[in-house]
C-alpha cells in the first residue's frame, strides 16, 4: 500500500478559523493502527492540531482525494477511498465526520480492490502529466459508477481533459 502514499504537501500554517469559505480536513495518523492522508490536491492551510491530527483547508470548488485506512491486530479493518470537491456557496453538498462544513463527493469507495483501482486510475493520470486535482469531475462520477457496479472504467484521457479544461473555462 505505501507504494501508493504520497505525503501531503507542506503549507504555511496558516490559521484556519480566519477563513469560513475554506473547507476543512481532519486527518489522523497513527502509524499501523489509523493513517489518513491527502492523495491529491492542493491545501491553502495546513494546522497540526496535535502529534497525531492534522487539519488542512481547501478553497471553494477545490478537488481533493483522501485516503483512509485503518488496523488492529487481525489485519485490515478500514480501508477507503474519497474524491471530493469542496464546499462552494450555494450549492448542495454532503457532510462527512471529517470533512467541515462539507462538499461534493465525486467518488467513495471501500475495500481494498476497489480503492487499488482508484489508486490505479490516479496513477494513470499522473502519468499523462495531468494534476488529479485538475482532472474532470464528471470522469471521477464516472469511476465511482463504474466501481459501484463492477464495470470496467474508461481511461482519462488528453483529450477528455483539454474537453474538460475548454468546458470549465466557460464559467462554473
Amino acid at each position: 500500500m505505501s507504494s501508493f502514499r504520497t505525503a501531503p504537501r507542506q503549507v504555511g500554517a496558516n490559521s484556519i478559523g480566519r477563513d469560513d469559505d475554506l473547507t476543512l480536513i481532519e486527518l489522523i495518523w497513527k502509524e499501523g493502527q489509523i493513517e489518513q492522508w491527502i492523495r491529491f490536491g492542493h491545501p491553502v492551510s495546513e494546522e497540526h492540531i496535535d502529534q497525531l491530527r492534522r487539519c488542512f483547508g481547501f478553497p471553494p470548488g477545490a478537488i481533493f482525494g483522501v485516503n483512509r485506512w485503518a488496523a488492529n491486530a487481525y489485519g485490515t479493518v478500514l480501508s477507503r477511498f474519497d474524491i471530493l470537491r469542496a464546499a462552494r456557496p450555494g450549492i448542495p453538498m454532503q457532510t462527512l465526520p471529517y470533512l467541515r462544513t462539507g462538499g461534493t463527493l465525486l467518488l467513495s469507495t471501500h475495500g481494498w480492490p476497489k480503492v487499488e483501482r482508484v489508486l490505479q486510475a490516479v496513477d494513470a493520470i499522473e502519468g499523462l502529466g495531468i494534476d488529479p486535482a485538475d482532472a474532470s469531475p464528471d470522469y471521477w462520477r464516472h469511476l465511482h459508477n463504474r466501481l459501484a457496479s463492477a464495470q470496467p472504467a474508461h481511461f482519462y484521457t488528453r483529450m477528455q481533459h483539454r474537453a474538460w479544461l475548454k468546458r470549465r473555462s466557460f464559467g462554473p
